[in-house]
């Protein structure tokens, strides 16, 4: 699909209504090239270019648009680097950019693939937890704080204890500790960051996320010694991920 000029508009728009980042055109001797950065950081995540089409090796002598962005494997640059429409970063060769044209050899959704990696790769460490893939963690209770078991019985909502690293959108598998010993609920985080504080010199709470539970386990699904010999789960002392085989068998049941 040929896009044109147009195409370098849609980059703009797409950083624009994705990220909420303004275009910037940072020097006076290139009025054509854009820049966009992150709002926190301010490290650019992607920069505009018109330069002529020779300077990539390409026959011709009009101007090309080109995007250069910044991945994070090394592999899959080189990749790239083997299709048409990819060069070497244009005077950002380090750090693994790559620039690509925007004349319509290289089609939007991948262009748009490739800056939203970029904004990831140079993204803060917070803003980087906010965009991350949903994940999966286990996460103890222990009834002699807190009687979860008929906490659910009232209400498929409850606050929780957050755990550092954990996110709306993630899923917690409740570990009730002994006389118990097993995974008994599949919950989604639906809220995170709930302000609360307290503190008995036993347990300490900082901040609560609101957890909806998805599935009940009975004790005898995912018992302690279950989760250790064929999860390899052998402590869940406090907020921790779980390996794909046990997200498998969670799901099945």
């Amino acid at each position: 699909m040929k896009y044109g000029k147009t195409l370098r508009n849609k980059v703009f728009e797409y950083v624009k209504e994705k990220y909420g980042s303004d275009i910037e055109y940072p020097w006076m001797r290139y009025p054509d090239y854009a820049v966009f950065r992150h709002n926190d950081n301010k490290k650019w995540y992607g920069l505009v270019m018109n330069i002529p089409r020779s300077r990539l090796g390409l026959s011709g002598e009009e101007n090309i648009d080109i995007l250069n962005v910044k991945l994070d494997d090394i592999l899959y640059r080189d990749l790239l680097l083997k299709q048409d429409g990819f060069f070497p970063g244009y005077h950002i060769s380090r750090g693994n950019w790559i620039s690509v044209s925007l004349d319509g050899t290289v089609d939007f959704s991948e262009i748009s693939s490739l800056i939203d990696r970029s904004f990831a790769v140079t993204a803060s460490t917070a803003s980087r937890q906010k965009i991350r893939a949903p994940k999966h963690w286990i996460v103890p209770a222990n009834p002699k704080y807190y009687d979860i078991e008929h906490a659910f019985d009232y209400d498929d909502v409850i606050n929780w204890k957050q755990g550092r690293g954990i996110r709306t959108g993630d899923t917690v598998y409740m570990y009730v500790a002994a006389p118990v010993s097993a995974v008994l609920y599949k919950c989604e985080v639906i809220k995170t960051d709930i302000p609360y504080y307290f503190a008995d010199g036993k347990l300490t709470l900082n901040a609560l996320m609101q957890v909806r539970v998805v599935i009940r386990y009975s004790p005898d699904v995912f018992p302690f010694d279950r989760l250790k010999d064929e999860f390899e789960i052998y402590a869940v002392r406090g907020p921790r991920g779980v390996p794909p085989a046990f997200i498998k068998a969670a799901e099945a049941e």
